[in-house]
This record gives structure tokens, sequence and C-alpha cells, in this order.
């Protein structure tokens, strides 16, 4: 897997505020670590970042992070996101090595159509979105598909089922579901806990939002207080 290079300004000051002036100029506050490095607060550019994050590869592309001329190979490992614009705010990078088992989270996709579901107005219901997997980093795996054109209602696809690349293991339950085909009845259920699921998330959500307002607005008037106080002591500046 190519890593995707990425310049770091290095001597960035940390805090609320010089943290909200450099993402108002495109640039997301980091921090790099790993691998005996003190961590090191760095900030990278927004677009570069999210074009590097935009690959197939995602969250587990390989990055090479030049911070003051030395290239380290890293990975994104903790991604802070805005609650309500969910924009990244910042994000942490991990030096890792090419020879190194890494743990990390990959995508589940369901391909291919269930059929003989669908005949029965069941349901497919998915319960493992994502696989948490031990890899190299050239070894890590885009994604995982899983075939469903088998499926019936009243069966399943276990993590035992799936098909792993070479080089990937993983450690969770091979009993685990991945799929269900579910009956009518079920697949009603299923859709109304889904929905009251949707219902909490949604007000977690709204108060995340206002959480945020108002801490913006405290943020606001604690600069319109230093601002009034450096403009009562100008002629310091001038």
């Amino acid at each position: 897997m190519p890593e995707v290079k990425i310049v770091a300004e290095t001597g960035r000051r940390t805090g609320t505020r010089p943290s909200g002036r450099l993402r108002g100029e495109g640039r997301i506050p980091a921090v790099i670590y790993g691998h005996g490095i003190d961590p090191i607060s760095i900030a990278v550019d927004a677009r570069e970042l999210r074009q590097a994050l935009s690959t197939d590869a995602g969250l587990n592309a390989l990055l090479s992070l030049d911070v003051d001329g030395t290239s380290h190979l890293a990975m994104a490992r903790v991604l802070q996101r805005h609650p309500v614009r969910q924009t990244v705010i910042h994000i942490d990078f991990q030096i890792v090595r090419r020879d190194e088992v890494m743990s990390v989270e990959v995508q589940v996709s369901l391909v291919g159509e269930a059929v003989l579901v669908s005949r029965e107005n069941g349901v497919v219901d998915q319960q493992l979105h994502s696989l948490t997997v031990k890899a190299t980093p050239d070894r890590i795996p885009h994604g995982i598909e899983v075939d469903i054109s088998a499926l019936e209602v009243g069966s399943s696809i276990r993590v035992a089922d799936i098909t792993l690349p070479p080089g990937v293991e993983t450690d969770v339950d091979p009993e685990a579901l991945v799929v269900v085909g579910q009956p009518p009845q079920a697949a009603a259920e299923a859709a109304a806990m889904d929905a009251e699921v949707e219902a909490v998330a949604a007000g977690q959500a709204e108060a995340s939002a206002e959480s945020a307002e108002a801490t913006q607005a405290q943020d606001s008037g604690a600069a319109g207080s230093d601002s009034g106080s450096a403009d009562s002591g100008g002629s310091d500046e001038a």
C-alpha cells in the first residue's frame, strides 16, 4: 500500500482559541506519537488531510508525514469531529512500521442480492458493520465483502464464514453474527427498534450541538472581553 504524503507544521500553540484560529485558516490541529518519540503538536492542511483519507483505504491509509524535514510513516488513529457539522476538528497520528502487526477496524460491506429473503418479504439484517482485524500496514484490506446471495430467511452468516485475505486475522468471536435473514414480523420489530435508536441519537446530537454553541458563545464573549482590554491598553501596542 503506497503512502500518501502530508506536510505537517510544528510549533503550533495549544488550547481552544489557537486551535479555533487554525481551523479558521484551513488547518487541523493534530498530534503525532509512537515508537519512542515524545508527542509532537502539529497542524496539517485540511484539504490535504481530506484527500489523504478519501482513498479506498479510508482511515487506514498509510501516510508519510513530513515533520521538520523528517518523514514518519504513520496512520490516523483518533479523529475528533464537530458534533453537528461532522468536520474533523483534531486528529491523532501514530507512527507505525511496515513489519508490525496493527489492530484496526475495517468496514464490512454486503454484496449480492438475497433473492430468497426478498421472496418471503423478509429483511437482510446486517448486525456487524465493521470487523477488527490484525495485519501489517501493507496487508490491511480496504474493506471486507460478504456475499449474501445464498442467504435465506432464518439463516445467517457468521464471522467464521468470512474468508479473510492472506496475512489478515481477527480475534472477534467466530460465532458473532454478521448478517441474518429475518422473517417479516422480525423485520417490523427491527425497523421499530432502529427508529427508536435514531430518535435517541438525534436527541443526543441536538444536546451536543447546544453544548457546542454555548461553549462557542462563552469563548466569543471572552474574546470580546480580551479585545476590549487590548483596546484600553492600545498605546502599548503602538
